[in-house]
């Protein structure tokens, strides 16, 4: 009989691993709901795994039982254990209620689990790498086209510029049509920056290095922007590395990229809020992490912000590039950038740079 429970239940497991549709979490709810039926009193028999921290287990789980485990373990790393247990003492007094034959199934269901995991995680990186690839390829291509764009538009916007300004010099222009070509001038700088950006963003090729100091950078950006923080009602806190982090960098393209994620987490901050700013030194890396209380970001729109042209901002407002621009920036100097955010709770941006000899803080 009890040999019959534990085919009937090994052969539960395997239809469940066949079935590719299912997530790593199902899967283990599937296990949890079959073992019961394999132990010798499966009436008062409990199942629950636990890996990676989550839970599993089937409904009323006792606190206090008499219960036996056996380890997930995959790649040499134990990230867990299923286990089963009975609220009632089961067999004679002092002695063990399990059967032998019911820990070798367990730990049979554990490595099983465990290669189903594997399996499971395996295609997920398969996945994400790929993802990754078109991705990249995508950017490429729209690198490229980009770069056609802005070359095409760099003489026609230049001439826009010329003009305007010779016309703003006649003496006699009338007051409204001076106010009219300071319009034409502003507009024209402001397309002239997004060609700029386009350019940044398909070469993805630093400027010209020099040694700096980051935290420098980080109190000049400040100069700009504090007294708009001060407007919207946003407190900004510093917390800057004691030693002066050195960097091998373009200083312009990396102010340009802390004012771009300052701006960011201002504008994410519309009834105020807290702005969080970090240095830190590692032996060879110096980090910047950009901290905000804003509206948060979902996971939706947390996997485009690297997108060309993504935006969440009003037409006007925002361009798409300024992420982009950034991550570039970042990636050309050899260095990493890392966004998280929850909606409602914040974002947080993190940096790293290639550091030169120096001691960590």
């Amino acid at each position: 009989m009890e040999r019959v429970k534990e085919l009937s239940c090994l052969y539960g497991i395997a239809r469940i691993a066949a079935d590719t549709c299912l997530s790593v979490e199902e899967l283990l709810a599937g296990i949890v709901h079959i073992l019961p039926k394999a132990w010798q009193y499966p009436d008062d028999a409990f199942a629950k795994i636990v890996f990676d921290s989550r839970i599993h287990s089937t409904p009323n789980y006792p606190h206090f039982v008499r219960r036996q485990r056996a380890a997930i373990v995959i790649n040499g790393e134990r990230r867990g254990y299923i286990e089963v247990a009975y609220l009632k003492k089961q067999g004679a007094k002092n002695r063990s209620p399990f059967l032998e034959e019911e820990q070798r199934l367990l730990d049979t269901v554990a490595r099983e689990a465990a290669a189903m995991i594997r399996r499971r995680e395996t295609e997920q990186d398969k996945l994400k790498l790929e993802n990754q690839l078109r991705h990249a390829d995508r950017l490429a291509t729209i690198g490229q086209l980009a770069a056609s764009i802005a070359h095409e538009l760099n003489e026609p916007l230049g001439h826009i510029l010329g003009f305007a300004e010779l016309v703003q010099k006649c003496p006699e222009l009338p007051v409204q049509a001076r106010a009219d070509v300071e319009k034409i001038l502003g507009t024209s700088l402001h397309a002239r920056e997004i060609v700029k950006q386009l350019l940044i963003f398909s070469r993805h090729t630093c400027g010209q290095k020099t040694k700096a100091d980051l935290n420098k950078l980080i109190r000049q950006g400040l100069t700009f922007l504090e007294s708009r923080c001060v407007s919207e009602g946003i407190k900004i806190k510093c917390s800057l590395c004691p030693q002066p982090p050195q960097i091998d960098a373009d200083p312009a393209q990396i102010s340009q990229v802390f004012v771009s994620l300052m701006v960011n987490a201002i504008q994410a901050m519309p009834q105020g809020g807290t702005i969080s700013i970090r240095t830190r030194k590692e032996p060879d890396k110096v980090s910047l992490i950009i901290e905000d209380t804003g509206v948060g970001m979902t996971q939706e729109v947390l996997q485009k912000i690297f997108t060309p042209f993504f935006t969440t901002k009003d037409v006007g407002i925002g361009t798409g590039l300024g992420l982009p621009v950034v991550h570039g920036i970042i990636t050309a100097h050899g260095g990493s950038i890392k966004i998280d955010s929850q909606v409602g709770i914040g974002t947080q941006c993190r940096i790293k740079l290639p550091a030169g000899r120096s001691r960590a803080c």
